[in-house]
């Protein structure tokens, strides 16, 4: 965003005037695993809560993640996505490893087996909330939680019955239904969440059917309180694929068309656990989490051109142990984390293309998997004003690989340069250590300093070890490792909250795909930037808010990156736009009588390059979004949405491949219509 747009969003954030309440002690939950206050910790952190999630109602993650500073979910077509956290969009080899997420604390995918996509996996449409550390996380988390986590928490019962429909139609033949109930029976409370989803799809041939279920149990024993909780959702998607053509996104002719209309994404997953606390002592807790993780995928690659089909999934157990402790000024958590899991990978092609990318099956491998970990991490008062933060993990990573089908190259006697390598029967182990120390320095009761140095780590995924190519035998990579040193201010009053932090984070070890195209470690990469959000409460009617994200994402290795000419040191990380972000403007007509409200949205997205040489670019975009939302009657309410308010052409996504421009192509204007009606006392 050029300067002066920047500055007239802050004007316009600084001079409007709202009436939603500021509540200035806030509570985290990711970084301990424990409900705690988020304001005097040293570490940056947002969340976005239901109130929010409701009144977004997202189709795609990426619309709520906007009102996170230093999050870009970047939208593929129908529910695909690849994510920027405190980072540029990370692609290909050493990509979708880099980030934490998880359901109420618990990995969406198991360590070494994640998917870019798997965000699709959780109901975060009908969460509680969704809580993002930035950066390394705390020693509570080991592997991939590099850049940092994003944890989707499920909604608890209530104290009285909560039972809440809504039917909703959009643009190009979508419709929604949502359902939940909640509610509490003695000791015993009950959350239930349901929603499906079709899309008829703006591109020919795509669309999707989608569905979710979140079910949780709650017992508040007198010594045990438990939650049991399970979710399930399963995709299924014609996937449309990318547009080719410099700028293909303004051209009408071009922009509803599918290049790929035989290309699809089926996908199914699960998870379950059952969390038990209890007092051991006072002023010291016990939790035990035992937990089970099933998926599987299966999608056409259609931005091969090859176009074979891959077949991949995993089930795990896991078992969490933490011991929560206050021993005087200071809090202590500390245990063990320990998983199994049974994983496997095929890929097969249709139809012949060439000797080196024959027909047939290119793998067929089964992983099994053991991680292990004992961490600890405290907390300590030194007075009412200063508060020191430290903790250490260490994770112990195992894959024992077993090759399923012949070792060697999968081509024939002709092929020339082999695209596929099936490496022999092996076992490999890491070893690694989170470290992390802060310091946080109350200004006042409402305005808190803080400074913190991290270090984060990633075992190598299982794809980047075992699915080879051009003749690689052995993927001799090591573990990634981020150091972050960041500082920050937050606080605010009774009608402003503001949250700034500074960071600079040097990465090295970087997996990364050679102009062999062999998976190698060793390149590095640096971050630095700021994150800023404010929200401000200008009267009982008027409220307004900012998130924006200022950052440059860079090689700092001569690193011979496929795509690029190898001398790239100091160039910009492709997909890594310098400034981007989201403004919201909100009117609450409650405050004259009127239960009604409505909030208009800009999103900002500077230019970025396309490619490591830094030679071609996207422009960036300017959307408007509206949203308004009234109550027809005590019970039922009404929403409608606008997504792209002026109808802008722009692209979701862009990137430079196999010699040209290629783009996902941003939604046309949208009008999505919701009914919802309140059957319990409700909220």
């Amino acid at each position: 965003m050029k300067q002066s747009q920047l500055a007239l969003a802050i004007a316009t954030v600084l001079a409007s005037q709202t009436t939603f309440s500021q509540d200035l002690e806030q509570i985290l939950v990711t970084a301990s695993r424990t409900a705690e206050s988020g304001q005097d910790l040293a570490l940056t952190w947002s969340a976005v809560d239901s109130e929010a999630i409701n009144l977004t109602g997202h189709v795609h993650i990426n619309e709520l993640m906007q009102r996170v500073a230093g999050a870009w979910i970047s939208r593929g077509n129908g529910q695909e996505s690849l994510t920027a956290l405190r980072s540029p969009v990370l692609t290909g080899a050493g990509s979708c490893g880099a980030f934490f997420m998880a359901w109420d604390g618990i990995s969406l995918r198991a360590p070494g087996f994640c998917n870019v996509n798997q965000l699709f996996d959780v109901n975060s449409e009908q969460a509680a909330r969704v809580e993002v550390i930035k950066g390394p996380a705390t020693a509570l988390y080991g592997s991939n939680a590099m850049h940092g986590v994003i944890n989707v928490l499920s909604a608890a019962p209530t104290p009285e019955e909560d039972q809440r429909i809504a039917l909703e139609a959009g643009p190009d033949d979508y419709y929604r239904a949502r359902y939940h109930y909640r509610n509490t029976y003695g000791d015993h409370g009950i959350s239930v969440s349901v929603n499906g989803a079709t899309d008829g799809g703006y591109k020919n041939d795509s669309g999707y059917d989608q569905q979710k279920v979140t079910l949780r149990h709650d017992y508040n024993g007198d010594v045990w309180q438990v939650t049991n909780a399970f979710e399930a959702s399963n995709l299924n998607q014609e996937t449309a694929g990318f547009i080719r053509g410099f700028e293909a996104y303004k051209d009408d002719d071009l922009k509803d068309t599918n290049p790929n209309p035989e290309a699809y994404r089926d996908a199914w997953s699960a998870l379950a656990y059952s969390r038990w606390s209890r007092d051991l002592a006072p002023n010291h807790r016990l939790t035990v989490t035992p937990y089970w993780r099933k998926n599987d995928m299966q999608f056409l690659q259609h931005f091969l051109p090859w176009q074979p089909t891959e077949d991949n999934g995993h089930q795990s157990l896991g078992l969490r142990a933490t011991l929560h402790s206050d021993v005087g000024n200071t809090r202590f958590s500390y245990g063990t984390d320990f998983e199994y899991t049974d994983g496997w990978l095929k890929e097969f092609q249709e139809r012949p293309f060439s000797p080196n990318q024959p027909q047939g099956l290119h793998y067929d491998y089964q992983v099994d998997a053991v991680t292990a970990a004992a961490f600890a991490q405290a907390e300590h008062s030194l007075s009412d004003r200063w508060t020191l933060s430290g903790g250490a993990r260490y994770e112990y990573t195992e894959y024992d690989y077993n090759n399923r089908t012949e070792d060697g190259p999968a081509c024939g006697p002709e092929a020339t340069a082999c695209r596929f390598f099936r490496p022999a029967d092996r076992t490999d182990d890491f070893g690694d250590w989170n470290l992390n120390a802060g310091v946080s320095f109350a200004l006042s009761d409402t305005t808190t300093v803080y400074g913190r140095v991290a270090r984060g780590f990633r075992a190598p995924q299982t794809t980047e070890l075992y699915r080879l190519q051009a003749g690689q035998e052995v993927a001799d990579l090591d573990s990634e490792e981020i150091d972050n040193i960041e500082v920050g201010i937050r606080g605010g009053t009774d009608k402003l909250r503001y949250d700034l932090a500074l960071f600079y984070m040097e990465k090295d070890e970087v997996i990364f795909q050679d102009a062999d195209r062999q998976n190698v470690s060793g390149a590095s990469t640096d971050h630095e930037g700021a994150e800023f959000s404010i929200d401000y409460q200008f009267s009982d009617a008027w409220y307004a808010g900012l998130d924006m994200t200022a950052a440059r994402h860079r090689y700092t290795s001569r690193t011979n990156l496929i795509g690029s000419s190898g001398d790239i040191k100091g160039n910009d990380i492709d997909t890594a736009p310098r400034l981007f972000g989201s403004a919201r403007l909100g009117w609450n007509l409650g405050s004259r009588g009127i239960p009604a409200l409505a909030e208009l949205e800009w999103v900002y997205m500077d230019e970025y390059y396309l490619e490591p040489d830094n030679e071609r670019e996207y422009e960036g975009h300017n959307l408007l979004n509206l949203r308004v939302r009234g109550n027809l009657t005590p019970r039922l309410q009404a929403t409608l949405r606008v997504t792209n308010l002026l109808d802008e052409d722009y692209a979701e996504r862009a990137d430079f491949g196999f010699g040209s421009y290629r783009y996902f192509v941003g939604q046309p204007r949208g009008a999505y219509f919701e009914l919802a009606y309140q059957f319990g006392a409700g909220s």
